[in-house]
């Protein structure tokens, strides 16, 4: 991969100068010819090998969101001015995390970003260096990590491959997460034959911190010096995940194609950074902070500097290395793990590296900030880059790719399920109940979960399966947040618009559940190849629904990740925007879980249900069938849901609530059932085929178990704001009676939940 192998001799910013006509390798490193022209316009030059080295990782799709800005625009453009969200923004888009108030005093981080490629071709580490990565740029913003949750996407539970990739992702976000000493709250995991070459890993991370504590990516002050610690550089993931993730998998038969090495991850290393970096801002050692991630030295010195006040001058031979043959190309793009780079006043340098000697993170001062606006790096006294640093970290380009709504999908929302053969007689209903829980995407995922440490530093309030993870924040007052994250391709495969409005709705439908106030979101916009038009319509839709969706809702996008050119030759994902929700509880002792856990309660179904199949988890399992149009959403239903679901768990009016989303009615009753291990008995509303009341997938929708002396004043409650609330049955028994239908017994059910993943990878 180096860009250096067209010469032995040091290619210097003078030897360029002197040589315009030598040829540099553009193409191999991911440029296309008019960008490498524009790299030689801004030069007035050509390029250095080392130069080179940076535009192409900088510019690539992953770090510099070409194909995607134009679109992402509309966050800010669109972000809610005023309620609860509005008011809590600390930091938005455009830092390393988004950071939220949420009260006395504390400050809340979160966000999520993919390694998906990475995670194909070296399922642990690919993974494993994932979570490393989004917990760095926690740490950069002066956060203790506290949590993690992991959304993930495989291709066919029983597909061969599947059984090489899914293994490999779960044991490298346990291996790591758990040797950090992180909980795992939450995520998801969904099989669908689409993601068979491209699996998505997606990794988010929650970090709080007090007001005080925030830090920023900037190198200001002339004279300060700048520090690279943690791991010494070595040679894995040169172009890893920055030119990886910008590319499509060709689909030839197994050969790989552009598929460098992926990143090495080493947990404790990432520890004893944690802990050092937070020292380090405790004392007041720091002034401009960096993970290195993608595109390693290359984008932590060029968005230092152009964040900052000046320029920057960088010894690069003075990089603490573990190959000694790298060359300062290889240097630049590294992607080696588990290293930060700090900005720091010469007269706490030493202060700053004591600290460091003390955490065993090795620590070396590497340049200085210039009174310049250059950014200018040496190796052996030569100089071998000397660049604007906007032009490499903010420059790039910005495309308008052309997109269009494809041919195929009138004929595609024209295939109603509607049309399909239903269950109807009990012992049908009975069946198709069995086929859906026990079905690899409704089925119990703890054979995934057990293999994650949730419940270390012991301020895990809720987790896996529960509908948000919630953590404690503050253990005098009982102060948490609750994190829940979505995203239904099927849905958006549909209708990318309503698809993105849809995860958006189920996450915030899930932080109230747990009686959490939504207040902020990250995302991340899984897609196809942005030069497909049909893949770029479906992104611009998606980026539409969801900054709409935010604006009615009153929850600001505060950052996350674009991944583009996932499909293998011509075959793309479903359109898969992943939205994570974050919502605050003043008392996690108020929290609601999801368990129905005593006998005699009383169970409320709010909201209305309508036959509503398209994008179903029923049409899927028992007809392997996508089409129609989704369910709709109404966000001001799903903001009144919300308000509802939190009052009753304030007011201590809730046992237990569960959201209805994927499955309908029936599979969040059987999951309520089975984790309080308490039956129910259930009427079907007057008015409703059996079908449709359990199986529809009608938004705004969650069951809620009532103790008899709530009932009223519960009700009354919701009456007086316009809910429709149907009392459906009582927890009582130890089997799921729908009465008059059928009868499945909790030891039946839980046999058939339990056994599918155990059964497919145990």
């Amino acid at each position: 991969m180096s860009p250096q192998s067209h010469s032995h001799t040091l290619d210097t910013v003078k030897h360029a100068e002197q040589t315009p006509e030598a040829e540099l390798p553009w193409k191999e490193l991911g440029l296309k010819e008019d960008e490498y022209a524009r790299v030689r316009e801004i030069l007035g030059r050509r390029p250095t090998g080392a130069e080179l080295a940076m535009y192409s990782v900088m510019w690539s799709e992953h770090c510099s969101y070409k194909s995607s800005k134009v679109h992402l625009r509309q966050f800010g453009e669109k972000a809610p001015t005023e309620g609860p969200g509005a008011e809590a923004m600390l930091v938005g888009i455009g830092e390393q995390a988004g950071v939220v108030d949420v009260g006395q005093g504390y400050a809340v981080t979160f966000k999520v970003e993919s390694h998906n490629h990475p995670s194909y071709v070296e399922p642990y580490q690919g993974a494993a260096t994932g979570i490393g990565g989004i917990v760095r740029d926690i740490i950069a913003m002066g956060a203790r990590p506290v949590a993690a949750m992991d959304p993930l996407r495989f291709g066919a539970a029983d597909h061969p491959d599947t059984k090489r990739v899914l293994p490999g992702v779960v044991a490298g976000i346990g291996g790591y997460g758990n040797c950090l000493g992180l909980p795992n709250i939450g995520g998801e995991v969904v099989f669908d034959p689409c993601y068979q070459g491209n699996p998505l890993v997606n990794a988010l991370c929650v970090g709080v911190m007090k007001h005080e504590d925030i830090h920023l990516a900037k190198a200001a002050g002339t004279g300060n010096k700048v520090i690279l610690y943690g791991a010494r550089t070595g040679g894995d993931g040169i172009g890893g995940a920055s030119i990886l993730a910008s590319e499509t998998f060709e689909d030839t038969a197994g050969k790989p194609a552009k598929r460098p090495a992926v990143q090495v991850g080493d947990p404790f290393q990432e520890k004893l950074l944690i802990e050092c970096t937070l020292e380090a801002f405790h004392a007041d050692l720091v002034v401009g902070i960096q993970d290195l991630g993608a595109a390693g030295l290359s984008c932590a010195t060029s968005e230092l500097a152009s964040n900052g006040s000046g320029g920057m001058q960088v010894e690069l031979d003075t990089v603490p290395l573990r190959d000694s043959s790298l060359s300062p190309e290889e240097i630049l793009m590294s992607e080696s793990q588990e290293r930060m780079c700090a900005v720091v006043e010469p007269e706490k340098v030493d202060r700053f590296l004591e600290i460091c000697e003390k955490w065993e993170v090795t620590a070396t001062v590497v340049g200085e900030v210039t009174d310049g606006d250059r950014l200018e790096i040496f190796w052996h006294g030569e100089k071998i880059v000397d660049v604007d640093p906007r032009t490499v970290a903010h420059e790039g380009p910005v495309y308008e790719r052309p997109y269009a709504r494809p041919d195929w999908q009138d004929a595609l929302q024209a295939d109603d399920p509607a049309k399909l053969p239903r269950p109807a007689s009990g012992e049908e209903l009975r069946a198709a109940t069995l086929a859906l829980v026990s079905s690899p995407n409704q089925a119990a995922k703890s054979w995934i979960t057990d293999q994650y440490d949730r419940y270390v530093l012991g301020d895990t309030v809720l987790a896996q399966p529960e509908d948000s993870g919630m953590i404690r924040i503050d253990a005098e007052t009982g102060l948490g947040v609750a994190v829940a994250t979505d995203g239904n391709g099927r849905y958006a495969k549909l209708d990318p618009y309503e698809g993105a409005r849809l995860a958006l709705a189920e996450s915030y439908r899930n932080v109230a559940a747990t009686g959490a106030r939504p207040l902020a979101v990250t995302d991340c916009l899984n897609f196809g190849s942005p030069e497909d038009p049909a893949a770029m319509w479906q992104f611009a839709e998606a980026c539409r629904g969801l900054a709409d969706a935010c604006k009615e809702l009153g929850t600001p996008v505060t950052g996350g990740n674009v991944s583009l050119y996932n499909q293998t030759g011509e075959a793309a994902i479903h359109p898969t925007p992943v939205v994570g929700v974050l919502g605050v509880i003043d008392d996690v002792t108020r929290r609601t879980p999801m368990a129905f856990r005593d006998e005699g309660l009383l169970i409320y179904l709010l909201g209305e249900t309508k036959e509503e199949f398209g994008g179903s988890a029923w049409s899927q399992v028992a007809h392997g069938h996508l089409g129609g149009r989704p369910p709709q959403v109404d966000l001001e239903r799903e903001r009144l849901l919300a308000e509802i679901l939190i009052s009753a768990s304030r007011d201590g009016m809730a046992d237990a609530a569960h959201d209805v989303s994927d499955g309908g009615v029936v599979q969040a009753l059987a999951e309520s059932c089975l984790k309080g291990g308490k039956g129910a008995r259930i009427v079907v509303p007057d008015g409703l085929d059996p079908f449709v009341f359990l199986f529809s997938e009608s938004q705004g929708r969650a069951l809620v178990a009532i103790p008899r002396s709530e009932e009223v004043r519960f009700t009354d409650m919701c009456a007086a704001r316009g809910m429709p609330a149907a009392r459906i049955g009582v927890v009582d028994g130890e089997a799921l009676e729908i009465q008059g239908r059928f009868t499945l017994p909790l030891d039946e059910l839980r046999r058939e939940h339990e056994a599918t993943l155990p059964g497919l990878f145990g």
